[in-house]
């Protein structure tokens, strides 16, 4: 009997598995369960233990909410109340016996709400036997890792991955992976984790190299965040205060965070644009944990020793638009350029920016822009202010017709999960997709291990000259940035901490106090 490889970490050994070439060490605790006295607390380093510890199988996944219609779902895509051992990271070595692999730690997305790192999307095999240490790590999402609660720490679900990236720090090196040259690569509100990671101090030193996939640009007020809170506090009748809370069930609060959701566009006038988003969970930039917003701290130079790539896909809204009856009321289209355009004439730039556009189709690529496209490029520009080393990116490969490059196909192909079978099978799949997918893949895959191994993924770095930028098609190819009708509507725009509307803040600040009363 083939008996798995086994590791002494700094809590005790843990035996994995082998997956061809490459060692697979599943479900190890980085921290202690977030129960009880611990629940909505910062996370505590995992206790040691005796013997050997298998690794065989993923830690169960952090309490979340139901969305079986995302990629990001776990494999279930049940309402799971989670479990004492949920914080729990996972790694593939392709080399024990390295002397310093590069080590890639991947944070997912899933609009703050979702997180299991079992999903099959994000098996790092492929991406370890391209010369890499892969890790990965379930954290805190939804109320129990963002929700601004009194008495608990903010951004709780940040501090889970600032203690995985230590974890990671003290006993890579056993796994053939150098501390030293570590790269964080995320997408969606993984991505936007890694911007905010940039600019906190308790997060420096742990990373060497950043990948920002597809980041949303929403950072919430203490103000902002506290009135969300206390409206999904009510659904339960208690108040957003931990005492209050730690003693429900996650599976209460996950059924009060879906009806929540469920009314978000009812709030818009309270909330303002974040209420147009597909979550009420975003980072809270409280001073503290998270001192500001990312644009601001990276433009200062709190990045400038980091090496950042950015990017985004082309057609990052599609992922929603596609779906069945997702065609917006013309009183949403309204809506959305009323709440979301830059200026006061955000309307009529964008009829004049695509003039051969639908209403729908102007909704679409407004919510790209807002969302996705402009945060990451302005990142880009935040950068290079702040003095740093930066690239930019875009995917515009697709391999269907009705979503095109949308929201999470990067890491369908970096991870190199689709099979030919699943291309084909889809309903509008392009005639050689099934062909043309792991040429792209490997093109992307590679240019991030080269990132991650020297700095430089391999074409000229950004400027706001130059606007240089990878566009990852059948054949990549290097241009100045592509979006360029949409850059110069969001030109002038600043991108910072989402707030209460002026004339709601006063009297919303302390929705959910500032202390146990």
């Amino acid at each position: 009997m083939d008996v798995g490889p086994a590791i002494r970490t700094a809590a005790g050994v843990v035996r994995g598995r082998w997956d061809g070439v490459v060692a697979i060490f599943r479900g190890i605790p980085y921290a202690e369960p977030p129960v009880g006295a611990r629940r909505f607390a910062a996370p505590v380093p995992a206790r040691s233990w005796d013997g050997v510890r298998d690794a065989g199988r993923f830690g169960p996944p952090v309490p979340q909410v139901r969305n079986v219609d995302a990629v990001m779902s776990s494999v279930s895509g049940r309402t799971d109340d989670g479990s004492e051992d949920c914080l729990t990271l996972n790694v593939w070595s392709p080399d024990l016996g390295a002397a310093k692999l590069p080590v890639m730690v991947w944070i997912q997305g899933g609009t703050y709400l979702e997180n299991n790192t079992a999903n099959p999307h994000y098996d790092g095999a492929v991406l370890a036997a391209a010369g890499v240490v892969v890790v990965s790590m379930n954290y805190r999402v939804g109320v129990d890792g963002f929700a601004h609660l009194a008495g608990a720490p903010d951004n709780r679900g940040l501090l889970d991955q600032i203690a995985a990236l230590a974890w990671v720090q003290n006993n890579i090196a056993a796994f053939g992976g150098n501390p030293a040259a570590v790269t964080v690569f995320g997408q969606s509100a993984g991505a936007a984790s890694i911007a905010a990671l940039l600019v906190m101090p308790r997060a420096a030193g742990l990373f060497r190299r950043a990948i920002s996939q597809s980041m949303p640009g929403t950072y919430f007020t203490p103000q902002l965040a506290a009135a969300i809170s206390a409206t999904i506090a009510a659904e339960v009748s208690v108040r957003a205060t931990r005492s209050d809370l730690v003693r429900l069930q996650p599976r209460a609060l996950t059924e009060a965070t879906s009806a929540v959701i469920a009314k978000m566009p009812e709030f818009v006038d309270i909330w303002g644009p974040m209420a147009l988003t597909p979550t009420p969970f975003s980072p809270v930039v409280d001073g503290d944990v998270l001192p500001c917003a990312p644009w601001s701290g990276v433009a200062g130079g709190a990045a400038r020793e980091v090496d950042l790539l950015i990017g985004h896909t082309r057609d990052e809204f599609r992922l929603y638009s596609s779906r069945p009856g997702s065609e917006p009321t013309p009183a949403a289209v309204t809506a959305a350029f009323d709440y979301l355009a830059p200026g006061t004439d955000g309307d009529r730039c964008y009829r004049a920016a695509y003039p051969d556009a639908t209403p729908s189709r102007r909704f679409e690529v407004l919510h790209t822009d807002w969302l996705f496209r402009m945060p990451s490029l302005h990142l880009a520009d935040a950068a290079h202010t702040g003095g740093g080393p930066v690239w930019l990116y875009e995917l515009a490969w697709s391999f269907n017709a009705d979503q095109g490059a949308s929201h999470c196909l990067d890491f369908l192909l970096l991870f190199g999960t689709l099979t030919p079978e699943e291309i084909r099978a889809h309903r509008s799949a392009h005639p050689n997709a099934a062909n043309e997918f792991p040429l792209v893949a490997q093109h992307m895959r590679g240019d991030w291990v080269r990132f991650a191994t020297t700095g430089e993924p391999g074409w000229a770095p950004y400027d706001p000259q130059s606007r240089t930028t990878r566009v990852y098609d059948s054949e990549p190819v290097t241009q100045p940035y592509p979006e360029e009708l949409s850059r110069r509507i969001w030109a002038t725009h600043r991108f910072d901490t989402l707030d209460l509307p002026n004339e709601r803040r006063d009297r919303s600040a302390d929705t959910g106090g500032a202390g146990d009363r």
